[in-house]
This record gives C-alpha cells, structure tokens and sequence, in this order.
C-alpha cells in the first residue's frame, strides 16, 4: 500500500532467572553495548536501554519486518550466551 507509515514503540522489560541480582554493575556498559548490536543487526531502532543487577529494559521502535517474540528470544538467547562465555557469574546464567 503506497504512503503508509508505522511507527511501534515497544517497552520490554525482562529479569534474571529469579530475580537474583547477578548483573555486575563494572559490566553495565558493556551488556549495554552488547544488546545494542543484537537490536540494530536485526534491523530495530534501540531508543533506550538501561538496567538494573537484576532486571532490563528496553524501549524499541519496532518495525512490522520482526516478530516481537522473536526479537526477545534473540536478545534474551545471545546475551545469556555472551553473559556465560565472559563468566560475569559462577554458574549458569540465564533471563
């Protein structure tokens, strides 16, 4: 359809498995950057991101080209994978 314009914006807020405060507050910039990249190679606009040791959020323009399920299973699979390849916590993390 000629001239249609969407504009989504989406807050998405997810926590560590039990609420457990496992985020080091020394790595906060680079999870940061880290999400930034998932969110930008899948085409999304990253507005805003902040988080706390034991939750994030997010706040995305998302484009109808994505799934939002999709998306968050990405960002929750690579970052759990990149929290335990760096080992910020002894054992197993996960959102």
């Amino acid at each position: 359809m000629a001239n249609t314009y969407t504009q989504i914006y989406i807050q998405i807020v997810f926590a560590v498995q039990g609420r457990q405060s496992l985020i080091p507050a020394d790595r906060n910039d680079e999870l940061q950057k880290y999400i930034t990249g998932i969110v930008t190679h899948q085409g999304q606009k990253l507005i805003a991101i902040n988080n706390m040791p034991d939750h994030l959020h997010l706040l995305i323009g998302l484009k109808p080209s994505i799934a939002l399920s999709d998306l968050v299973r990405d960002i929750k699979a690579s970052s759990s994978a990149f929290i335990n390849e760096q080992r910020w916590v002894a054992g197993r993390f996960s959102w």
